[in-house]
C-alpha cells in the first residue's frame, strides 16, 4: 500500500481580498473622502462590516457637510476638521468598497443592519493617493441622518 502525502502552503489559506482588515496606518488620514450612495452586496458581521456603495453618476459634497454634528465621543479625532476638508474621491469608480467598524461596535451605536438599497453616506479614507483600488475605511457613517464614529462606542 502506497501513502500519500499531502503538502499545502499556509501562505494560500492566509489570502483575503487586499481591501480587508487593515488597520488604520494603512489608510491616507491627511485627505478625508465623502461617498453617499445606496448599499449593495453587505456583509453584516465580524471583524469588521463591510458593504458596497454604489455612487450616484453626479456625486457632489453636501452643502451642509461641514457643519453636521459629529458624535461627541469621536472628539479626539476633531470630526469638524475632517468635514471642513473633506473632497471627493478622483477615482471615477461607480462602486466602492467600504469598511465600517466591528459589528459589536455598531450594534453598540443601535445601528440598525444596513440591507441592500439603503441610502447612506461615509466619511473616510482611502489607500495612499486612491491606489489600493476604490477601498474605503470609514471615520463617520450617516444612516437616516444619524451620525455614528466607526472609532468610537457610545457613551
Amino acid at each position: 500500500m502506497q501513502r500519500r502525502q499531502f503538502t499545502f502552503s499556509t501562505t494560500a489559506l492566509l489570502m483575503v481580498p487586499a481591501w480587508a482588515h487593515h488597520g488604520w496606518s494603512s489608510f491616507d488620514q491627511t485627505r478625508p473622502i465623502y461617498l453617499e450612495g445606496k448599499a449593495r452586496k453587505v456583509s453584516w458581521r465580524n471583524p469588521h462590516v463591510e458593504l458596497e456603495l454604489e455612487l450616484p453618476a453626479d456625486l457632489k459634497l453636501p452643502g451642509d457637510l461641514a457643519r453636521r454634528p459629529v458624535p461627541a465621543q469621536s472628539a479626539p479625532v476633531d470630526g469638524a476638521k475632517l468635514l471642513a476638508s473633506a473632497q471627493l474621491p478622483t477615482r471615477k469608480d461607480k462602486v466602492w468598497e467600504i469598511e465600517l467598524a466591528p459589528l459589536t461596535r455598531l450594534e453598540a451605536w443601535r445601528v440598525a443592519e444596513i440591507k441592500p438599497g439603503a441610502e447612506l453616506s461615509v466619511l473616510g479614507f482611502t489607500f495612499g493617493d486612491e491606489k489600493g483600488g476604490p477601498v474605503l475605511r470609514a471615520e463617520y457613517l450617516w444612516v437616516s441622518g444619524k451620525a455614528y464614529g466607526m472609532r468610537s462606542s457610545p457613551a
